[in-house]
């Protein structure tokens, strides 16, 4: 038996394959447990406590590849073994890059969820906010996997300080070809993090309106009144003058009548404060000023204004539908008449016509 172990194989006793083999089996082992172990008591701790901490940890743990450990365990256990220079480094280089794709998964996944956590905290109360973490989200996995990338180059050999300039060449010829779409990743952080709008305010763009569905990373979408969806480049958006209906506090409401010339000056001295009454009637309105305001073509104009105390379109089309209505009522009470267009014609008498009016 003792034969059979000292026999040599690929320069190397079976005794010393044996070893490797068993090394490599109880690191593999260790680590498995390790992190099992670490999890399992994480999770019974988070059950307990208020903080997120410890379920972000154990949410991270479960990223672990088997695949990356097992790549490390069979390091470990060529590290017994009498290897040759070029596969003994092979091995270490595996081993390196198992564990730096391993980190980088656990850096990412750990910004995600952290990212994710506070997204669902502020979503409700500041949409704008979830959507500049999301953006964040993706340049901090960006970042996290360029410098893996990075350091991986390094391990193998590559000279990372020329493949940087080298990047640096071609990333400017890149830039420089496509420059309208970073125009409009630029102008979508500018969005994201100024929030000159959010998801779900109602916006005009231009000749455009209509409620903002998703702000991404080179359009915004957005919801018309008709039901079609427009798109619209970002740096569009930000070219334009932009109306957010979604800002409003309340409603800024003005109408006019007009009231025939032969109304009586007893009777239009009542007008404003007819319409005064009508306005104050209502809930949810405050009255501004309603007056007298001008001799027009072919009536006699009475000026109102009021503030709806709501954003809402169809609130302040109830509330103008009622206080019409009620103003229509008041004047058939009173016998107040509405003008509309009309014209007199004057026929000369010295021709045996008279004066009479046409409409």
């Amino acid at each position: 038996m003792s034969e059979f172990f000292e026999t040599v194989v690929w320069g190397n006793t079976v005794g010393r394959w044996l070893t490797a083999a068993g090394v490599a089996v109880v690191v593999y082992a260790a680590i498995r447990l390790l992190i099992g172990f670490a999890a399992r008591r994480l999770a019974g701790l988070s059950k307990r406590t208020k903080t997120e901490i410890d379920d972000l940890v154990v949410a991270i743990l479960g990223k672990t590849r088997r695949s990356m450990l097992l790549v490390v365990a069979v390091y470990a256990g060529t590290l017994s073994l009498d290897l040759p220079t070029r596969l003994n480094a092979g091995f270490r280089h595996a081993a390196f890059i198992a564990a730096a794709i391993q980190v980088g998964i656990w850096l990412s996944a750990a910004l995600s969820l952290t990212i994710e956590s506070y997204r669902k905290r502020v979503i409700a109360e500041d949409p704008g906010s979830a959507t500049g973490m999301n953006a964040i989200g993706y340049i901090g996995r960006g970042v996290i996997w360029v410098l893996v990338l990075l350091s991986v180059a390094d391990n193998v050999g590559v000279d990372v300080t020329a493949l940087v300039a080298s990047l640096g060449v071609g990333g400017i010829a890149i830039a420089l070809a496509v420059q309208s779409i970073l125009g409009d990743v630029f102008a979508s952080l500018s969005i994201i993090f100024d929030k000159p709008f959010l998801i779900g305010d109602f916006v005009r763009v231009g000749d455009s309106t209509g409620s903002v569905e998703n702000i991404g990373i080179k359009t915004t979408r957005l919801r018309s009144l008709s039901g079609e969806q427009l798109v619209i480049s970002n740096s569009d958006m930000l070219g334009s003058r932009i109306q957010n209906y979604g800002r409003m506090y309340e409603r800024r409401a003005t109408f006019t009548l007009g009231v025939t010339y032969d109304t009586p000056r007893e009777k239009l001295a009542r007008i404003p404060d007819m319409v005064r009454e009508a306005i104050e009637a209502e809930e949810g309105v405050r009255f501004d000023r309603a007056h007298f305001k001008e001799f027009g073509a072919y009536s006699l104009n009475i000026d109102a204004v009021y503030y709806v105390l709501s954003p809402e379109y169809a609130v302040y089309m109830d509330i103008q539908q009622s206080i019409n209505l009620e103003i229509s009522r008041r004047f058939e009470e009173e016998g107040i008449e509405f003008a509309f267009p009309t014209q007199v014609v004057h026929v000369n008498p010295a021709q045996g016509g008279s004066e009479a009016p046409a409409g």
